[in-house]
């Protein structure tokens, strides 16, 4: 039985060692916006007013690493922008902070950044592409691939 396709990730919530530093890249960097705050433990974020996108916390985590390289648990978040121009300004937010990217693809059907957070959590920005536009084989199914993503071109788009 498949799921409803109404069906959305609602949110995510992300184990934090620090959650000042946290607030500071997903707010200041990103920007989402700090919805609520808990105290020193928890905080909630969001974009366009909705009761949160995103929350971090320390119950478990305070001041503790990353897990290493090699073992189970969240591969990334992504985070879906509404268009190219979008895409572009994050990027140039990204830029200005001296965050660097871990790598940018052009998948046919979107276009993807990535990127740690503060506590390596990873996290995808991307768009995608009008579904008209998407590349398809000769049977209508989807011709998806990875290439470089020209990020100076994406770049170059931002106000």
């Amino acid at each position: 039985m498949s799921l409803p396709p109404e069906t959305r990730v609602g949110h995510v919530h992300l184990k934090v060692a620090d959650l000042d530093r946290a607030i500071a890249f997903y707010s200041g960097v990103l920007g989402f916006d700090l919805v609520a705050r808990y105290g020193t433990q928890a905080a909630f974020l969001s974009a366009g007013g909705y009761h949160h996108h995103i929350g971090l916390n320390t119950w478990e985590s305070l001041g503790g690493s990353p897990p290493p390289p090699g073992h189970t648990g969240l591969y990334h978040t992504a985070f879906l922008f509404p268009d190219r121009k979008s895409l572009a300004n994050v990027l140039k937010r990204l830029a200005e902070a001296g965050h660097p990217l871990t790598g940018a693809s052009d998948h046919g059907v979107s276009e993807a950044l990535y990127l740690d957070d503060p506590d390596g959590n990873g996290v995808e920005l991307y768009r995608d592409r009008p579904e008209a536009d998407w590349p398809r084989n000769p049977d209508g199914s989807l011709a998806m691939f990875t290439r470089r993503l020209d990020v100076q071109a994406l770049l170059a788009e931002a106000d």
